[in-house]
């Protein structure tokens, strides 16, 4: 008896690990999907490449909403390392403006991880793709959080620095740990520097940063929601001379990047579009497997009275 009592739980969880598996396995299997909210194909379903050009010169980067993909360069390992199936040309054509890279340090070379998964890529790669874009698109600005990743040097400045010089130029970087404006980042990269040594753009720290990014099963994705949408509701309130950055994306053993994905982005969307008459400020949203409606939905949330509002215009229900 006592034993029967003892196995009882034991296999119960059993019986939930293995339910929690075959659940992600069914995501699996269903191929690739391209709905408003989520697409994992291989091209975005259209492109928006300009679309800071309308964004007055003189608003902070702080007060502009726009999209970003968590470890954006991510396309290879499997499913427990995959977050994005688009390459970097197509994420920024199709509207993305936050990348998020992540490299492993080995003897001053820069290569793309995540985690242990080599994504066949190297910074430079990087570098050159951010330079080619914003030489094509002046009008746009890059944002770009630098991470060291599967490697414990603890030292990748110098590394950072000469790759910059060979891949790109110093010109193209933003040499200032303040916020600039949309006039002072247009063709520029802003680096957000995740590692230590001297400035090379703002500290990534400086931002106020959402990433509860453990979510340990499926049956966790409400917490996780519930994370992203505290943080997207204290957006528009908060220090608007800081910029605000919230991950939707998350992942656990029994819980992969695009299992979370498929569960949170709806959420987000419809989050979103009962939003889309405000006029609110709500920071860089940082995706897994995002599509281009969501990404169009994203980049409509612009303070559209900012400019009048700081030379000190109040508009009250659109009277002035």
């Amino acid at each position: 008896m006592m034993g029967g009592i003892r196995g009882g739980p034991v296999k119960i969880q059993k019986r939930l690990i293995e339910l929690l598996v075959l659940v992600s396995i069914i995501d699996l299997t269903r191929g690739a999907i391209q709905r408003p909210d989520y697409d994992d194909t291989p091209d975005p379903e259209f492109l928006n490449p300009s679309w800071m050009a309308s964004i007055p010169d003189d608003q902070p980067l702080s007060e502009v909403t726009m999209p970003g993909t968590h470890n954006t360069m991510a396309l290879y390992g499997g499913v427990y390392a995959e977050c994005q199936t688009w390459s970097l040309a197509s994420q920024l054509r199709a509207g993305v403006r936050f990348l998020d890279i992540r490299v492993r340090h080995v003897k001053g070379n820069l290569t793309i991880h995540h985690g242990v998964s080599y994504q066949w890529a190297h910074f430079g790669q990087v570098l050159e793709g951010v330079a080619d874009f914003l030489g094509e698109y002046p009008s746009e600005t890059v944002l770009m959080r630098v991470k060291e990743e599967f490697s414990e040097t603890y030292d990748i400045y110098g590394a950072v620095v000469d790759h910059i010089h060979r891949y790109a130029n110093w010109d193209l970087l933003w040499h200032s740990r303040l916020v600039p404006t949309m006039g002072e980042a247009r063709g520029k990269l802003v680096v957000l520097q995740d590692f230590s040594g001297p400035d090379l753009g703002m500290h990534y720290g400086s931002l106020d940063i959402a990433d509860d990014w453990s979510v340990p099963t499926v049956l966790h994705v409400k917490e996780k929601w519930q994370s992203v949408y505290e943080h997207l509701e204290a957006a528009p309130a908060g220090n608007k001379a800081q910029i605000f950055l919230t991950f939707s994306s998350g992942a656990g053993v029994f819980a992969f990047p695009r299992a979370v994905a498929q569960r949170v982005n709806p959420q987000l969307h419809d989050y979103l579009r009962a939003k889309t008459d405000l006029n609110q400020r709500l920071g860089i949203v940082c995706m897994d497997f995002p599509a281009a409606p969501i990404i169009e939905m994203i980049i409509s949330f612009q303070l559209k009275e900012a400019k009048n509002s700081r030379n000190g215009i109040i508009t009250v229900s659109g009277k002035i």
